[in-house]
């Protein structure tokens, strides 16, 4: 059956439980058919799946042990994704130059093997529909934009070990988009907060390092 979209990443039929982790199990299935796959192929390839997935997807690169600068290339595009959430936006669009960006097989088969088990645990606990009364609409998927937006400059940014929490963060919002369950997404914005306490003692730390040098 066709579903229609909705821009914090549900179609208006609601998506059975588990849909992220076999979202990423089918795109990993495709990119070793392709050896490879763009971003551009991965934003086409989720069609209506809309920006819940997107966000999970980008969010999982910086957390593999996989040599690159995968930080900085999808905290850019996560950036520019939560901003177009924030907007209302309906489809997410990305500029060409990070359409282009051609990622290789092991990342995906990496996103399958090390971030795939975490997010089957995440959707045992994720309860569809919980607090669905808040998630109605579009305002509070639009005022998630802005801490993704933080957390998504953090990421870019290259700090030592300052990927790992930011990311961890934007899977657990996005997986709770996806599902429809606020109290995931609460949880999400207590692990923002963490990555804030973090970020900042990552900061100081690596100020304190430059001034004894």
């Amino acid at each position: 059956m066709a579903t229609t979209a909705r821009p914090d990443g549900m179609p208006q039929e609601h998506r059975p439980k588990g849909a992220a982790s076999r979202t990423l199990s089918n795109l990993a299935a495709t990119a070793r058919e392709r050896d490879g796959l763009t971003i551009g192929e991965i934003v086409d390839e989720m069609g209506q799946s809309g920006f819940g997935f997107l966000l999970l997807l980008f969010a999982i690169p910086p957390l593999i042990p996989i040599p690159g600068p995968f930080g900085f290339v999808f905290g850019s595009a996560l950036a520019i994704i939560s901003l177009q959430l924030s907007l209302g936006a309906r489809n997410p669009w990305l500029p060409s130059v990070l359409r282009r960006r051609r990622l290789p097989r092991k990342l995906f088969e990496g996103m399958e093997y090390h971030a795939g088990p975490v997010v089957r645990r995440v959707e045992k606990v994720v309860r569809p529909g919980r607090m669905k009364k808040a998630l109605a609409g579009q305002i509070l998927p639009s005022l998630l934009g802005l801490p993704v937006f933080a957390l998504a400059i953090v990421i870019a940014l290259p700090i030592p070990f300052g990927n790992v929490v930011p990311s961890m963060a934007i899977c657990v919002i996005a997986v709770g988009l996806i599902e429809r369950d606020g109290m995931t997404i609460l949880i999400g914005l207590a692990l923002t907060a963490a990555a804030a306490v973090v970020t900042t003692l990552l900061f100081r730390g690596a100020a304190s390092i430059l001034a004894l040098a």
